[in-house]
């Protein structure tokens, strides 16, 4: 065998040993020292560039973003700082702070590859490094504000995004309205979580019922018909408001996560709308208004710019047959005629002022705001295409503006002018309370803060440097289960020197299970110590230790696995997560459980998976942490499910496959071998492995392990099935 595009991605070699033997242990019996501290791969962010600084709003200094256009709209990226003019509450500031940031190298790169190299399964995803991210996009799906019409459009353009539109360096979450607090657990360049979260997207029946705009009614019959209607009117525009302000509050988490990320980020939201302002009711605005403004703030200082698109699109205003007219007739009758006034002005205001909401949400952002658009992938398109760059602008604000006694209630309005010649529009946030970063967003002191924020960071804290190893395996006792490996750098711990050369590190473990649409499933806390000396103590510090989580899972589904470390005496905090899906065994299809992989010291043959292999392992390549070496032998186990059996012979006809892959691209295809029955207990759940030897002129990286299975009595459909694990090649 030889590795694939040997020239384009410079030498590699490996070979495939095939070992289809039992492995009882392998899977379940998980050694607990396995890595070496000084090189295990916790993922540190990068020191902040001055350009990830995107907003800043102190005492001393407000910055915004904008981005100008011109009359064809196309960006301008030439102003110069007295060719602006910039308004706080409709008072001039002078400028003291002008850059234009442009988009950095890759930010306009092509779309990523949708490669389907083994039946549909896709290519194995590469992990993103913080400074590898180029666009950071959330797609907040209202589902508590969308009809069940629009929801099958919605999904649909959704799919053809990640499926067309995610660019190499994509970070993306599809969050729904209607989810929990591990909304932000969804931000992937992982295509199977997409695919997932998209699965989860569907009709809440909140705010709209079947279609965008409900057929209009018959009014009540009888003396106190109007009183009845008047006050059924008053519930539905307080629930509608309440389901709104829940729509604004979720949008508001989200942007309140992305705060911790660097530069400056989109988050798209698409609805059927909402209202915000009613002419016939002006108290309406002081239920929906604050809580806008609060978004608005929130955005600015996260340095989120909110676009939004109308999902209902363009929406025809003419009486249709479901309409019921004043008498109780319908629109479809003999009189349909002389009842059009009766509905077209109130049609046409209910579509206006759903769109007005949206409108002015992205408006006051420094959005766009697409709508009147049936065609919601180039929707999507229209409003992401916004990464040419933008203009840092900074002013010093007056001493009012941060008002200790107005206690940040005052929301202060920005507005910029372009004074060159010619017609220009901006984009940008439409202002700020008046309370500094440092108060709008202080860092949490608590013990249990420290940790949430942990959890709700889509990359991993790494004041302790922890690596979360997550695998699915079934048993029929148990049934569905994760066992989890949090591998923990002993380093970064506090020991405390105890009697008798002990020494001593307490630290607080937290792990949350959180499903597809970012409820908390499961959760275990506890508090544990770490007591050694001598030895073991060394030991520890040289290898690190692996702690142990075990899940049941009494749904399937695609779930993210959180778990955080907090060190007690220093406070330092790491976390870190990973997607496992879950199959549902009882529809009897072909599954794959977790992939354990391991290694064999480097110049000894393989081992049989499974035969006890006593000799000593190099401690990196352990199933915590998988670094390898050139040359080694790199081990792998899994278990198949509800393999088809022949009804002659009661046996199975599996074929298995491996592949290698690097950045996304194949690097090694080992040949298509048959799975080789021997004595299993259980013909449901069968045991296989394999190894394969690492050339000596891999090339050092980060790759992938691909296992593939086809079931050759299988219908087609469901006749192949595949799991994946990552793993580093060291220099």
């Amino acid at each position: 065998m030889r590795p694939a595009n040997k020239r384009r991605h410079g030498p590699a070699a490996a070979r495939s040993i095939p070992k289809t033997r039992l492995l009882p242990a392998l899977l379940l019996a998980i050694c607990l020292v396995t890595a070496s501290p000084a090189q295990q791969r916790a993922r540190t962010p990068p020191p902040q560039r001055e350009e990830d600084d995107v907003v800043r709003i102190t005492t001393d200094l407000v910055q915004v973003d904008a981005v100008v256009t011109d009359s064809n709209g196309k960006q301008v990226a030439d102003l110069k700082p007295e060719e602006i003019q910039i308004y706080e509450d409709g008072r001039p500031r002078k400028v003291t702070n002008f850059s234009y940031v442009a988009a950095r190298a890759g930010d306009s790169a092509r779309p990523s590859r949708q490669v389907q190299p083994d039946g549909g399964h896709g290519v194995p995803p590469a992990g993103l490094r913080p400074e590898e991210v180029r666009r950071t996009v959330a797609l907040v799906v209202d589902d508590l504000g969308l009809s069940f019409q629009s929801i099958h459009f919605v999904r649909r353009a959704l799919r053809k995004f990640v499926d067309e539109q995610m660019r190499d360096g994509d970070l993306v979450a599809i969050i729904r309205t209607s989810g929990g607090v591990g909304a932000l657990q969804q931000f992937t360049s992982d295509r199977r979580r997409l695919y997932a979260a998209i699965e989860g997207v569907k009709w809440y029946g909140g705010r709209n019922k079947a279609t965008p705009f409900e057929p209009m009614e018959p009014p009540t019959p009888g003396p106190f018909g109007a009183v009845v209607d008047a006050k059924r009117a008053e519930l539905d525009h307080f629930r509608e408001d309440m389901l709104a302000v829940g729509t604004l509050g979720a949008i508001g988490h989200v942007v309140r996560g992305l705060r911790e990320l660097p530069g400056r980020k989109s988050v798209l939201v698409i609805s059927d709308g909402f209202r915000i302002f009613d002419d016939d009711d002006p108290a309406r605005a002081n239920r929906v208004a604050l809580r806008l403004r609060r978004l608005i703030d929130e955005a600015g200082r996260a340095s989120v710019v909110i676009h939004t698109m109308n999902a209902s699109g363009l929406q025809r205003i003419s009486v249709t047959a479901e309409d019921a007219l004043a008498d109780g007739g319908t629109a479809s009758g003999a009189r349909a005629p002389d009842k059009m006034a009766e509905i077209l002005p109130g049609r046409s205001n209910a579509i206006f002022a759903a769109q007005s909401g949206l409108s002015l949400l992205a408006e006051s952002t420094g959005g766009v705001a697409v709508r009147n658009n049936n065609d919601l992938s180039a929707g999507v398109r229209q409003a992401l295409d916004d990464q040419q760059g933008y203009y840092l602008i900074g002013f010093r604000p007056d001493e009012s503006t941060f008002d200790p006694k107005a206690g940040g209630r005052l929301f202060h309005r920005l507005s910029m002018k372009v004074t060159r010649p010619g017609k220009f529009s901006v984009r940008m946030r439409k202002g700020f309370f008046g309370s500094p970063d440092a108060e709008a967003a202080a860092p949490p002191s608590t013990p249990q803060g420290q940790i949430t924020r942990a959890l709700l960071s889509p990359f991993g804290a790494a004041g302790v440097r922890v690596q979360l190893t997550s695998l699915f395996a079934n048993d029929p006792e148990h049934g569905s289960f994760t066992r989890s490996l949090l591998y923990v750098d002993a380093n970064d711990l506090t020991f405390t020197e105890e009697p008798d050369g002990w020494r001593k590190a307490t630290f607080d473990v937290v792990a949350v299970t959180f499903d597809e649409s970012g409820n908390v499933v499961d959760q275990l806390s506890r508090t544990d110590a770490l007591r050694l000396r001598g030895e073991g103590y060394q030991q520890v510090l040289k290898h690190g230790f692996v702690y142990h989580l075990v899940f049941p899972v009494k749904k399937p589904g695609a779930y993210q696995l959180r778990a955080a470390l907090r060190d007690h005496d220093s406070e330092r905090v790491g976390s870190a997560g990973q997607f496992v899906e879950i199959p549902d065994l009882k529809k009897g299809r072909l599954a794959l459980s977790g992939l354990v992989v391991s290694a064999a010291a480097s110049g000894l043959p393989a081992a049989a998976p499974g035969e006890g292999d006593s000799r000593q392992l190099d401690p990196q390549a352990g199933e915590a942490v998988r670094r390898f070496r050139p040359g080694m032998v790199m081990r792998y186990g899994f278990v198949i499910y509800n393999a088809r059996l022949d009804r002659d012979t009661r046996t199975p006809r599996l074929q298995v496959q491996v592949r290698l892959f690097r950045g996304g691209e194949p690097v090694f295809t080992g040949k298509v071998q048959p799975f080789t029955l021997n004595n299993p207990p259980d013909l449901t759940r069968l045991a296989a492995g394999g190894a394969v030897t690492l050339g000596a002129d891999m090339s050092p990286g980060e790759y992938v392990l691909q296992v593939t299975v086809s079931d050759l009595l299988a219908d087609e459909k469901h006749r192949t099935t595949t799991q994946w694990m990552d793993f580093e090649v060291l220099p």
